[in-house]
């Protein structure tokens, strides 16, 4: 008895401790929980990717390239916590579109969130179609000449600005390496196509349009076009801080005030605390005693939860707390299986160990069953959804998990530590449940 007292007395210790963690870090905004864009006010932009001259193969490592470029972009402008991530939307033609996910917390003024993304510029390389005269390049025409080159704006390694001396002054000009698989494919193409043009595009415009004279091995591509010096440098820049693999569309905003924000997250902490009161009211007056130890390991389950979502750390939206709040039932639902059980098996002349043994072990399947139901569910929602349906799936998952935790072990070594007889006296009536003494 002593050593499932000592280990209940852990238990409670520890959800008081990370309940206090929680609480302080929260007064003094150290580690404050990471709210999404409906709770925290921003902007959201959707942008719809070109992939029209991506091979199907390349499509999910040109998306991926591209949600990196952005990451990058928006970091170095010093948003906080941004979100961009790809998903698949509607069909357009026929074709599932491939779509970018921009969420800027923090950020309420549309039009600098769309300057922001709308600064990386996109680089392409394009060939100059057989047996077509250079004399009949002209701006409006030069588009329809070109064909796509193998090798893209992703394999983008890094840009400089330098200054050539061949021709006797010193020309600005942006020397560009690509990466390791980018440097072969520029390899194989400037081998394969000597005495062809080579265009570079920067944006749909062409900044350079030198021919290959030989095959260049090493990765390096110069672009030159009378640059003055400032601009070749901050075209170095831009290039560094990501040239886009594809082209992108905005086709949809949306802004959150921080007034509707703050708004969100009081009414939502205004309805979890009405529902967990509600809650633990029933538990108490229907099942006394043990549902007094359900409202304790409940309460040590909030807290546990809710340091797991600072730590890993989870992006809080507003159905993600509609998530949490529905995995405070799950775990309430566990607790009266097992009590239901424990009190047939007192009912049945059990002793009051033989019962919660028991009816632990008899609920457990029960438990087990519906709580993996759930965990598929959750793990179908955060793989296929969208953001706002992956938020509320993570949450409601990790909920699911802990509300285990909670019923399985902490409930059950904190009524084996009671170490009371529910047969005699008082006891009997803490021990029953509803109406009945």
């Amino acid at each position: 008895m002593l050593k499932k007292r000592l280990a209940a007395l852990a238990i409670f210790l520890v959800g008081v401790t990370l309940g206090w963690f929680v609480y302080s870090t929260q007064m003094n905004d150290t580690r404050p929980f990471r709210l999404g864009l409906d709770l925290s006010g921003g902007t959201q932009l959707v942008y719809r990717a070109d992939l029209s001259s991506i091979l199907a193969s390349d499509v999910a490592d040109s998306m991926e390239a591209l949600r990196d470029t952005i990451e990058r972009r928006v970091n170095l402008f010093g948003v906080s916590e941004p979100l961009v991530q790809t998903q698949r939307g509607g069909t357009l033609a026929g074709e599932t579109q491939e779509r970018l996910l921009v969420e800027l917390p923090g950020v309420t003024d549309t039009q600098e969130a769309i300057r922001l993304i709308g600064q990386t510029p996109v680089l392409d390389f394009r060939l100059l179609k057989e047996n077509v005269p250079e004399t009949a390049l002209t701006p409006e025409t030069v588009d329809e000449f070109f064909e796509p080159a193998t090798i893209t704006g992703k394999h983008l390694k890094s840009a400089q600005l330098q200054f050539d001396q061949s021709i006797g002054v010193n020309e600005p000009v942006v020397v560009i390496n690509f990466d390791s698989e980018g440097a072969k494919i520029f390899a194989d193409l400037t081998r394969e196509n000597v005495g062809r043009s080579f265009g570079m595009f920067l944006d749909g415009s062409p900044i350079s349009v030198p021919v290959i004279r030989e095959a260049i091995p090493n990765g390096t591509a110069v672009i030159s076009g009378n640059f003055q010096a400032e601009a070749a440098k901050e075209l170095a820049r831009n290039l560094n801080y990501g040239a886009l693999p594809v082209p992108i569309e905005l086709i949809s905003t949306q802004t959150v005030s921080g007034t509707l924000g703050a708004e969100a997250v009081d009414s939502g902490i205004v309805a979890a605390l009405w529902g967990i009161g509600a809650v633990a009211l029933f538990m108490i007056l229907w099942y006394r005693l043990p549902g007094l130890v359900a409202v304790v390991a409940l309460s040590l389950y909030i807290a546990i939860v809710l340091a797991l979502f600072q730590w890993i750390p989870v992006t809080l939206t507003a159905a993600g707390i509609a998530a949490f709040i529905l995995s405070i039932g799950m775990a309430v639902d566990a607790n009266v299986l097992i009590f239901e059980r424990m009190k047939e098996e007192l009912y049945a002349g059990k002793t009051t160990v033989e019962a919660i043994t028991t009816g632990f072990s008899r609920a457990w399947p029960s438990i087990r069953d519906s709580n993996i139901s759930s965990l598929i569910t959750a793990i179908i929602l955060f793989w296929m959804g969208t953001s706002l349906i992956k938020g509320f799936a993570l949450v409601f998952g990790l909920g699911v998990l802990a509300s285990m935790l909670s019923a399985i072990i902490v409930s059950r070594t904190f009524m084996l530590a009671l170490g009371i007889n529910a047969k005699v006296g008082v006891t009997r009536f803490l021990f029953g449940s509803g109406t009945r003494i």
